[in-house]
Order: structure tokens, then C-alpha cells, then sequence
């Protein structure tokens, strides 16, 4: 479970309506509970099967849903253009051996909407991908990065970059031992004689996964336009899933979505795909768990 804040009038904005007691009952009949309300800000709870409703733009499309007015969202999703592409290495097989990735263009980025999505990237950490053991999130501004992208997995030593917040070069080894993000998360890569890289095709970092980004391309700023984003991990699954969870947010503040095409060898994979899934549930559980006869 995770609590989330959000901007009482950018809430109630969004809704179209204020937050009446009426609304109360139904955002906790919504099965996220209220935790407070103040003249400035909203706190919900969101339980670990909801983490698409863990952003704003997110939790509004599903209570909007909820509340009837709106209908479930059809995002249009492009195809990948020319060099949207991910080449990933067999040597990211024993360590973080997926990876789902898109690309965002035509935002418009303030220093709100960064702290958002900065707030909905390490609230993903955090539940869903386990804090970055199961799934580790990278946004990056296209402008700095020469595509196709590079996956793959290098001796620490030959990993060299200025990582995020940081103003001199390190090593891979010395990231762990002198970033804090380095030192919180070291156990990730303990036992790795490689660690994971993403490059550009300068081969640039972009980032060493699950652990930091780099300065140079992986810091997103009030003038970038159009973003790499990519999740990487042990099931793709859900690093497929948590890809949609950000590019839909990134959709709702005005994105257009891209797909890439993931080499892995022989076989390849493109990403995002946001085709609806439909489940098969038995209504005679239902009616036997609810107490109802529903027909």
C-alpha cells in the first residue's frame, strides 16, 4: 500500500466538481480510503493491485470511470519511426535480462509536472517494482541521446559517466560507493561481475540500471520536449505493464506515444502495446462471495 498526495485544486479542477461528502463516500467506495483533506491537499490510499491509479492524471481516469463520466480511454499509440529501436545484449541475461521502452514527444514540461512524474517513478519503485529489485524506471530527454539505444551489461570498471547530481566522473564500482543512490542500492548489483548499462549510440550512458542516471542525458528539464523511457527487469510482463502506467500519464498531460522495436537476438518485441485485455470470471463465485444473485 502506498499513499498519495495530490493538489486539492488541481484535483477538484480536473473533476469538474468540488470535493463534497458525497464525493468522499464514493472516492472510498472507489476502494481507495481518504486519508485527509485540507483546504490545499488530498490523501488517498492506493492498495498494491491499483498502481496505475498512483498519479494524478492516473487516479482521475479511474474514478472518472467510476463515477460515469467518462468511458475507458482509447490511447493512440504510433509506430516506431526510423532508429526507435533497442539492441539488447545477451550479456543482460543473468543480470537484468528485459527491458520495455517508448518514446514521448510533444511536451510541455513545468517544474510541477516534473515533480510528479519524478513522485510517480519512485512511488513505482517502491511498490511495484519492489523497490528496484523486480522493475527500475529510466526517463531521459531525447535531445541528448542518439538513437538506436544499447542495452547491455560491461566489467564495472569500463562503466564511466557523471552520474545524476554529481559533477565529476565515476566508475561503476565507485557509483556504489560514493552516490547515495549508489549506496542504497548496491545490493541490487552485489553479486554481478557485470553491471547493466543503457547507451546511446555514441555510446553515451544513459544510465546503469537499477542504480542511477546519468547527468549528461538522463536528467529531464523544463525545456525538454520529448523523452526516452524504459523499465527494466526480470519479468516483462511487468515492466510491460509499468511502461503503460507512465506513458498513459505522460499521454494525459498532452505526450504523443511512440513505440520501439526491442531486438533481443532473433526475436523482437515492440513496445508499448495498450490493446485491452479481457478476463473470464465465474459468477457463481461472485454471487457466492457478495452474498447477491446477480444474473
Amino acid at each position: 500500500m502506498t499513499n498519495v498526495k495530490f493538489s486539492r485544486k488541481e484535483f477538484e479542477s480536473n473533476l469538474g466538481k468540488a470535493v463534497t461528502k458525497e464525493i468522499e463516500e464514493k472516492i472510498s467506495l472507489f476502494g481507495t480510503p481518504l486519508e485527509s483533506l485540507s483546504e490545499e491537499e488530498i490523501e488517498i490510499e492506493i492498495f498494491p493491485n491499483r498502481p496505475d491509479l498512483i498519479s494524478l492524471q492516473g487516479y482521475l481516469r479511474g474514478f472518472k470511470n467510476f463515477l460515469g463520466k467518462e468511458k475507458p480511454r482509447k490511447y493512440k499509440i504510433n509506430k516506431p519511426e526510423k532508429d526507435y529501436k533497442v539492441n539488447i545484449s545477451p550479456s543482460v541475461k543473468e543480470i537484468r535480462p528485459f527491458t520495455a521502452c517508448a518514446i514521448v514527444k510533444n511536451l510541455s514540461f513545468s517544474d510541477e509536472k516534473i515533480k510528479e512524474i519524478i513522485d510517480l517513478q519512485e512511488k513505482l519503485h517502491n511498490t511495484i517494482g519492489r523497490n528496484r529489485k523486480k522493475v527500475a524506471i529510466g526517463i531521459y530527454p531525447l535531445e541528448k541521446i542518439k538513437l538506436p539505444i544499447k542495452y547491455e551489461a560491461l566489467p564495472p570498471e569500463k562503466i564511466k559517466f557523471i552520474p545524476l547530481e554529481f559533477d565529476k566522473e565515476l566508475t561503476g564500482v565507485q557509483i556504489l560507493q560514493k552516490h547515495p543512490a549508489g549506496k542504497e542500492y548496491a545490493h541490487l548489483l552485489q553479486d554481478c561481475k557485470e553491471f547493466p548499462v543503457f547507451m546511446d549510440a555514441d555510446s553515451k550512458v544513459l544510465s546503469m540500471p537499477p542504480i542511477i542516471n546519468s547527468q549528461e542525458t538522463g536528467k529531464v528539464s523544463l525545456e525538454t520536449k520529448e523523452v526516452f523511457v524504459e523499465c527494466s527487469g526480470s519479468d516483462f510482463n511487468v515492466l510491460k505493464k509499468t511502461l503503460n502506467i507512465i506513458i498513459t500519464t505522460l499521454s494525459d498531460l498532452g505526450g504523443k506515444v511512440y513505440q520501439m522495436e526491442l531486438n533481443y537476438g532473433k526475436n523482437k518485441e515492440i513496445t508499448p502495446n495498450l490493446s485491452y485485455e479481457k478476463i473470464k470470471i465465474s459468477l457463481e463465485n461472485i454471487n457466492s462471495l457478495l452474498g447477491i444473485k446477480l444474473k
